[in-house]
């Protein structure tokens, strides 16, 4: 399994978005600011949103097109599966991570 996070600073922050296959490493590595870069230099450590991708090369296409789109449109997305802008890596089950509503249907490429 693939997936596409966003994590920010802070509700309605600075939004960084990227892809994995371990989702709950990467989040980890976030909180710990284990890699220089954006999200370390804007303190993104809150993963507030993701998705998950059958393979690799969707999740890519879908990390690429997101970082295209207004911010508006990132903020929608969050809202609908997180409208407190909760930290889901601290708060999420084995349920959660595999929960249908997050399984991304390629075909609204």
């Amino acid at each position: 399994m693939f997936y596409v996070y966003m994590v920010t600073n802070k509700p309605n922050g600075t939004l960084y978005i990227g892809q994995t296959d371990d989702l709950s490493k990467r989040a980890f590595e976030h909180k710990t600011k284990v890699y220089p870069g954006f999200s370390r230099k804007y303190g993104c450590t809150k993963l507030v949103w993701f998705e998950r991708h059958e393979t690799r090369a969707s999740a890519v296409l879908r990390e690429t097109r997101m970082k295209e789109w207004k911010r508006s449109w990132k903020i929608r997305r969050i809202m609908k599966l997180n409208p407190d802008w909760n930290d889901l890596s601290e708060e999420w089950t084995e349920t959660d991570v595999f929960d249908k509503r997050r399984l991304f249907d390629p075909a609204v490429l």
